[in-house]
């Protein structure tokens, strides 16, 4: 990916360096009022609308909003944008009843594993617990390379400078203040995200005044908007399957639902954050369709800035810059602390030694983050381990989330169902060139099956993982 160079190197990261030390600033200097445990990871269960609100857009509306919407809108046409928008907001509208029902039942939770070993016992505890922190890590390491890659396009900046002012900034104020300092950053972050959300989408329309509709994807794409077209189908069902279920257990979620005052303050900052979500997802994927249109050979990650950036102005790649770190700041910081809070509540659980897992789990934080640091300034591509990640989910979301409203779903059931929901669905999972699977094209010619399914592995294999754990449930 060649650099556009529309900003010099040293202003970009002083730009970076800036910025990051801004947040720094606001987040340790506000977290100095509230100490302990209970403000690092519930804020002391006081949080209001507002701070709540924004804090949960903040942290769901990643860099990666900036590249995947758009992308995967190229080739899964609009069933890929409305899945991946409603699959965003999708577990807030979830979380308005699953969530009261957690603070009734269990009012003194914290995090989801400690709910489920109090429910279920340590075996699927230790599977979720898992689970989730290795979905959190490869989130952490997505958002790091998203934003190097973005910086660096723009500027030529070195992926490992952006990726280590970005994650150093975050945990320097995370680690000392804990989640009443990423709610507070989130809440100046989500003013400043929404600000320049609405500059550059009044840009991007009034630099494609005369194609950004849909009557211009029909001219150009119109198998892109047809419902005939498989893609609009599989794609729009994956990217709903696969984020709604991978955010049921992004433990940033559930402190948050533990956070707010009381279930009023949370059901009204669910329900605006999941108003807020949806829009902005579906605006940016929708630049993707307008940007193939345009461009058939446009590259799929760079999409939306294709369009924004056409007049390549330094004003606009200002802009994109403090939005990219923005945008990424607010989603490390609640992934920091989120892992952070899985080890302090339940590493008692999980280790036998009797040690402070507060400092513990800063530890196991700047480990997590160091590998992230080199994996990010290596610009790999992380989209499959991260779907890797997403079917883990998948096969867990049904049996675990459902367990809650049906007593007959015991320890060993649910155990089973998640890891036969699992092996069906990577035995679908699609290799890297997205070709072959263990079941099709290894073990059985592509000919042994129709060809939907072959054609569909992504889509078969999450839809196998998430479903199939349902005919397990009755297992004795």
């Amino acid at each position: 990916m060649e650099s556009l160079n529309l900003l010099s190197q040293q202003s970009a990261i002083l730009l970076i360096l800036s910025l990051s030390f801004i947040f720094v600033l606001f987040g340790i200097i506000y977290s100095n009022k509230f100490k302990g445990i209970n403000n690092y990871l519930v804020a002391n269960r006081s949080v209001g609308v507002f701070s709540l609100s924004t804090s949960l857009v903040a942290s769901a509306l990643g860099a990666w909003i900036l590249f995947g919407p758009a992308s995967a809108a190229t080739w899964g046409g609009i069933g890929a944008v409305i899945g991946y928008s409603l699959g965003t907001a999708f577990p807030f509208f979830i979380l308005i009843y699953l969530g009261e029902k957690f603070r009734k039942v269990y009012p003194e939770g914290k995090t989801l594993t400690q709910i489920i070993r109090v429910k279920f016992g340590k075996k699927l505890f230790k599977l979720i617990l898992f689970l989730s922190i290795f979905y959190m890590t490869i989130f952490l390491i997505a958002e790091l390379t998203a934003v190097s890659i973005l910086i660096k396009y723009i500027s030529g900046v070195d992926l490992w400078i952006t990726a280590l002012i970005v994650i150093s900034s975050s945990l320097i104020y995370i680690l000392r203040g804990g989640l009443r300092a990423s709610i507070f950053t989130d809440n100046i972050q989500f003013i400043i995200i929404g600000i320049l959300l609405l500059i550059g989408f009044s840009y991007l329309i009034q630099f494609n005044a005369n194609e950004f509709n849909f009557e211009y994807i029909k001219i150009n794409k119109p198998y892109l908007l047809d419902t005939k077209y498989l893609p609009n189908f599989t794609a729009g069902l994956t990217f709903f399957i696969a984020v709604a279920a991978t955010n049921l257990f992004h433990q940033g979620n559930w402190q948050r639902v533990y956070a707010a005052k009381d279930n009023k303050v949370l059901k009204k900052s669910l329900v605006i954050s999941f108003l807020i979500t949806i829009p902005v997802v579906f605006l940016m994927g929708f630049s993707g369709l307008i940007a193939v249109s345009s461009d058939s050979k446009v590259i799929p990650d760079l999409a939306f800035f294709s369009l924004l950036l056409k007049e390549q102005t330094i004003s606009l790649s200002i802009i994109i810059i403090i939005l990219g770190i923005s945008l990424t700041i607010s989603s490390i910081d609640t992934l920091i602390n989120a892992i952070s809070s899985l080890v302090v509540v339940d590493g008692k659980s999980f280790f036998i030694s009797k040690i402070d897992y507060l400092v513990f789990s800063k530890y196991i934080i700047i480990l997590l983050s160091i590998i992230a640091f080199i994996v990010a300034s290596k610009g790999l591509s992380i989209l499959y381990l991260f779907l890797l990640a997403d079917l883990f989910c998948c096969s867990a979301v049904l049996t675990i989330f459902y367990s809650f409203y049906n007593k007959q779903i015991k320890e060993k059931n649910a155990y089973i169902s998640i890891i036969v929901g699992l092996t069906c669905g990577l035995l679908l999972f699609p290799s890297t060139d997205f070709s072959n699977s263990i079941l099709i094209g290894i073990l059985f010619p592509h000919d042994f099956f129709p060809a939907f399914m072959s054609q569909s592995l992504l889509f078969m294999s999450f839809l196998v993982a998430t479903f199939v754990p349902y005919l397990t449930w009755k297992i004795k």
